[in-house]
């Protein structure tokens, strides 16, 4: 039986008495001699054959376990150590960036990839951004990310610094709560500097003037289709710019042809076209009687919900039906008025008819068809008549009923009373879209303004009504850039 290889010195002289081990100069050894001891304890166990262990051996046992739990708190304590000199050897050695402050310098100054690189830091902390949604958050890494000849990640990058700096962040405070708010000196510099860039970033007079609202409570930035209860920005192609236009390219595709060995190849060069998409001044006065908090999530949620909702209903209803001069395209309306692909007329004047919905089906393009982000789009008076259809035609009973948003051929259907009622007679009104939404394409320019209103009054009486309110405003567009890309069912007009 193997005596304790422990050292004799730390062996008690009293049996009672706790003993007394000596440390380990370094984690290796203390590791090691864990490994000798419960080799020790084994060779024990064996040779004990399941029997007790007599008087010696349980006093060997004993110390031995005593020991190991003292090596095992040493093993414990010898990590720390060591993890601690690897941190501070890590943090202190020349590889070491300490964290830059995103808001130290004037984001005007600062080179391209310095603007990538602060103003990504800003979206990813939880400061800068924990009012955002995680789609609003993808929304804005996805901008700050692209660069093209409509959008420049870059100036939105040294925006979003400008505006999300600390000091900017309270002085909007101030503003939207005042119409003479008083500055510390950092927020003067904050707001002069914010006035600069948005000056640099201006293209027509109407883009000037106002208060830049933060670009993390903007909504032309962090609106999202799951933000909107709009469908047609839901589901169109919507593109955030920093021009005042946004020009595209588009072609109806090319085509492919089998040719036998050694035939010349024929021409198939497709007609290339260039949309163009110009934005309009959208404004709004937004009422309130609200106090505003100090704490900025919470004064950022609320701002954002009140910017947000004004202007999502203002689209919901001119991406539908505009057909004024400084107005977006809306979808129904410029629908209505192609000629080429036409619009398909009702059997029937006045009546909704199976044959109608699949001859409508039936006329968009295959290539539209089988594509995920197709659509259809009535209002609600509409829908509930093609719903009825089921009565008599079994295609319309299954998806189309149910609760939830509802489906027709398999592609989602949901209502926008912006459009017209079930007819009545003749007429000429749109009645149902179809389509891939992506051939409509929505361009918000990035940037929104406000201007604070200190007080209301009743248009009545001319006595003050207790609420203040904000003046906002941004630029938006739309239209169509594929019109193939749809097909439009009308009333019959005889």
């Amino acid at each position: 039986m193997p005596r304790s290889t422990r050292p004799a010195s730390a062996v008690p002289a009293d049996p009672d008495a706790q003993p007394d081990f000596e440390r380990s100069e370094t984690l290796a050894a203390a590791t090691e001699r864990i490994g000798a001891i419960h080799e020790d304890m084994g060779v024990l166990d064996r040779e004990a054959a399941g029997a007790d262990l007599d008087e010696a051996a349980q006093q060997i046992w004993d110390d031995l376990e005593a020991e190991l739990r003292f090596r095992e708190t040493e093993v414990r304590a010898l990590q720390r150590s060591e993890n601690l000199r690897a941190s501070r050897a890590r943090y202190s050695g020349p590889q070491f960036t300490p964290r830059t402050d995103p808001f130290a310098d004037d984001p005007r100054t600062l080179n391209s990839r310095a603007v990538y690189d602060r103003s990504m830091a800003v979206v990813d902390s939880s400061e800068g951004s924990r009012h955002l949604e995680p789609e609003q958050k993808e929304m804005v890494q996805k901008l700050l990310r692209t660069q093209t000849g409509d959008t420049s990640g870059e100036l939105i990058g040294r925006l979003l610094l400008a505006t999300e700096n600390p000091h900017y962040r309270t002085a909007f405070q101030k503003i939207a709560a005042s119409q003479a708010p008083v500055f510390s000196a950092e927020e003067g510099r904050a707001v002069e500097q914010v006035a600069l860039i948005k000056r640099a970033m201006s293209i027509g007079v109407d883009a000037s003037g106002g208060f830049a609202v933060p670009v993390l409570i903007d909504p032309t930035i962090i609106m999202t289709a799951q933000g909107s209860e709009n469908d047609i920005l839901r589901l169109a192609r919507v593109e955030t710019i920093t021009n005042d236009t946004w020009r595209g390219l588009s072609s109806a595709g090319v085509t492919w042809s089998f040719k036998a060995e050694a035939a010349t190849a024929t021409d198939d060069s497709p007609t290339i076209a260039q949309p163009e998409v110009p934005t309009h001044r959208a404004d709004g006065f937004i009422p309130f009687s609200i106090e505003i908090g100090q704490d900025w999530p919470g004064f950022a949620e609320q701002m954002s919900t009140l910017l947000a909702e004004g202007y999502d209903e203002l689209l919901a209803q001119k991406l539908t039906n505009a057909t004024g001069a400084d107005e977006p395209d809306g979808l129904i309306a410029a629908l209505d008025a192609l000629t080429n692909p036409a619009n398909i007329e009702l059997a029937a004047a006045g009546v909704i008819s199976a044959p109608d919905i699949y001859g409508l089906w039936n006329a968009l393009p295959q290539r539209y068809r089988r594509r995920s982000s197709a659509a259809w789009l009535s209002s609600t008076d509409v829908q509930n008549t093609i719903r009825q259809l089921g009565s008599s035609d079994p295609n319309f009973s299954v998806d189309i009923t149910q609760a939830a948003i509802p489906f027709l051929f398999g592609r989602e259907y949901p209502m926008n009373d912006f459009m017209a009622a079930d007819p009545v007679g003749t007429g000429t009104q749109p009645l149902l879209a179809v389509g891939d939404f992506k051939g409509y394409l929505v361009a918000q320019r990035a940037g929104m303004s406000i201007e604070f209103i200190p007080q209301l009054f009743d248009a009545a009486n001319g006595r003050p009504t207790g609420q203040r309110g904000w003046f906002a405003w941004a630029r938006v567009g739309a239209g169509i850039v594929d019109p193939n890309a749809f097909r439009l069912l009308v009333n019959r007009s005889a």
